[in-house]
């Protein structure tokens, strides 16, 4: 029998390359042949060492090969993306002997594309599989019951079948939530779950695992969800240097000098847009704590920060290893998370963030912005019980005071309890990695099944 032989196209943005490229390891592990597709201006930004020797690349034009610009139209983006893309993909398979096509987000014409090439195909979900629950049910049966969902009623939740818990308006996401400016985006999920539905035993791999979902995996009869997370770098990636490491390691340097469980880092990711004000209100907040704390900042939001330069002195007198706060523009997330000094993680709740907190055995302070990450705060707090989930006010801003609140309840004595449940969650994440664990497991099951098929 020849080698099985995968194509992977992902959506072109950070938060699908990097599941889609742990996922292409994963399976180079257990001897499936890989060819990942996404546009020429993704592949640009990747360096050569952050994905696996032996992978193959596949780079499709797009027509916006130096990237979207402010005010360009992201509806005829879209468009013109699926056009090039369905256009290249049927000229890649048809030169090609695929097995099978996987494929991410936002993009259900894949799945058209490998049904007319007579090859079978699976999406490759990199949210949690609860928030698949939510939108399959959002379009079969349960509409009207999330569009009564008002964020200024806290008491009316959302119930529905398949162990999902109670959801209010802000454990939604964002893209359901009335007056929702991304219409197109639920369209484009609308179409995925059409295209899902339509298959014969239809099969979703999820970037999750039992232990974590256990009910919401199992939350739709009619598509089989298969976990196979948590699809972040094993140790082993995070010590063999690569991309991950071409920026200055001077905030490792100083991680270094601290003590276990003492600083607080804090992340939105590459994509969130916090308000001046909100920035305002966690500068003055970090100013005002206790706490030893590593800030990424992007530049884009630096420029908004009025409390920038107090933020970065401290007294001429002091080494770099006594100053208490650090401010970055770029970190490698994982090697910080995986730092002894880490004590807390203030984030935005982006899936694989979410992830690497759990892989890694950190305590979180949930800050939700949008999209799934009300849904991923949900989680952290009342599920697994690894974080406290900030509160807003009227206007949408989490003041000081409360941010403060978060960071006492984590870094203070009764910490103790979300790092134990952080330290369980980490163990169960590293049991389902395992050559004998339920993802590894359920990956060798799905490559069997689909081989068998040819």
């Amino acid at each position: 029998m020849s080698e099985p032989h995968f194509l992977i196209v992902t959506f072109p943005a950070q938060g699908h390359i990097n599941p889609a490229l742990q996922f292409a390891k994963r399976l180079m592990r257990i001897g499936v042949r890989v060819t990942l597709s996404t546009t020429i201006y993704a592949k640009r930004r990747m360096t050569h060492s952050s994905f696996p020797e032996g992978l193959s690349l596949a780079p499709f034009s797009d027509g916006y090969d130096d990237g979207l610009k402010p005010g360009d139209d992201r509806d005829n983006y879209m468009a013109e993306f699926e056009r090039r893309g369905s256009q290249s993909l049927s000229d890649l398979i048809e030169g090609n002997s695929f097995t099978c096509l996987i494929y991410t987000l936002l993009l259900p014409w894949a799945a058209k594309v490998a049904r007319a090439q007579h090859i079978p195909s699976s999406l490759l979900w990199i949210q949690p599989a609860t928030v698949l629950d939510i939108y399959y049910y959002y379009f079969n049966g349960y509409g009207d019951m999330f569009r009564n969902c008002s964020d200024n009623d806290s008491s009316y939740v959302v119930k529905l079948p398949g162990g999902i818990p109670p959801l209010s308006s802000r454990d939604l996401p964002s893209f359901l939530a009335p007056g929702n400016p991304y219409s197109s985006v639920i369209s484009i999920f609308e179409e995925q779950l059409k295209v899902i539905n339509e298959e014969e035993n239809p099969k979703v791999l999820v970037n999750s695992f039992d232990a974590l979902e256990s009910e919401a995996l199992k939350g739709i009869e009619s598509i089989k969800m298969i976990g196979i997370g948590p699809l972040v770098p094993s140790g082993k990636d995070l010590s063999c240097g690569g991309d991950l490491f071409e920026s200055s390691k001077d905030y490792i340097e100083w991680l270094n000098s601290k003590e276990d469980a003492s600083v607080v880092y804090v992340s939105f990711g590459s994509i969130a847009m916090l308000s001046n004000e909100q920035m305002e209100e966690i500068g003055k907040c970090l100013l005002k704590s206790k706490y030893e704390f590593l800030w990424v900042i992007r530049k884009d939001q630096k420029e908004k920060l009025s409390c920038t330069s107090e933020l970065e002195s401290e007294s001429e007198s002091e080494s770099g290893s006594e100053k208490k706060r650090k401010i970055v523009e770029w970190c490698s997330q994982l090697q910080v998370l995986s730092h002894p000094a880490l004590g807390c993680f203030v984030t935005h709740c982006g899936w694989n963030s979410t992830l690497e907190s759990i892989v890694l055995g950190v305590p979180v302070v949930a800050f939700p912005q949008w999209t799934d990450q009300g849904t991923n705060a949900k989680l952290i707090e009342d599920q697994w019980e690894t974080g406290v989930r900030v509160v807003p006010n009227e206007r949408g801003i989490v003041e000081c005071e409360e941010i403060m609140r978060c960071l006492d309840l984590i870094m203070g004595e009764c910490g103790n309890n979300f790092r134990n449940n952080a330290i369980k969650w980490k163990d169960l994440a590293g049991d389902a990695l395992m050559d004998n664990g339920s993802s590894e497991i359920n990956l060798r099951t799905f490559v069997n099944g689909i081989v068998s098929l040819n």
